[in-house]
């Protein structure tokens, strides 16, 4: 069913940011149930994109890169760790804080979900072809920039 089939109101469909928020809880449901029938979770993906990526990292490093709340990224890294995909140790300069790095199952379980998120991608972004993923993309990554400068950071408020 279309969204002008659903009886959804035309004002709404004409709002980039509503029909944004309902493909994003579209591609939401689809990650979680592709991710979850694996054990993993969005988390799970994003902090080990995150480590491969920049390397070892503080907890709060990490939940910058990944862009989640420090709770959230303890216990993410905890589950990783139980599952000997991260390892974690309190740093050498700061005992207070820990450094996560990913492992070698953990590069290997980041390539599996790696393969599981670009079957959601094919399964969301099937009605586009290849070129107008790239160009959502694109637009996406503009308006994502401009909201991220938009909004002062702590630093200077």
């Amino acid at each position: 069913m279309t969204t002008a089939e659903s009886g959804t109101p035309a004002l709404l469909q004409t709002k980039p940011t509503w029909l944004i928020s309902q493909v994003s809880a579209q591609a939401h449901a689809v990650m979680a149930g592709r991710l979850g029938v694996t054990g993993a979770r969005g988390y799970h993906f994003r902090v080990l994109a995150a480590l491969a990526e920049f390397g070892p990292a503080s907890q709060a490093a990490v939940g910058r890169h990944a862009d989640m709340d420090r709770s959230d990224v303890t216990a993410t890294a905890t589950e990783l760790a139980r599952a000997g995909l991260v390892d974690r140790a309190a740093d050498a300069g700061d005992r207070r804080r820990n450094v996560v790095t990913i492992t070698g199952a953990g590069l290997a379980r980041l390539r599996e979900l790696d393969g599981i998120m670009a079957s959601v991608q094919d399964e969301v972004l099937a009605p586009l072809s290849a070129a107008e993923r790239s160009v959502l993309t694109g637009l996406l990554t503009r308006v994502l920039d401009g909201a991220v400068r938009a909004v002062p950071s702590a630093k200077n408020a």
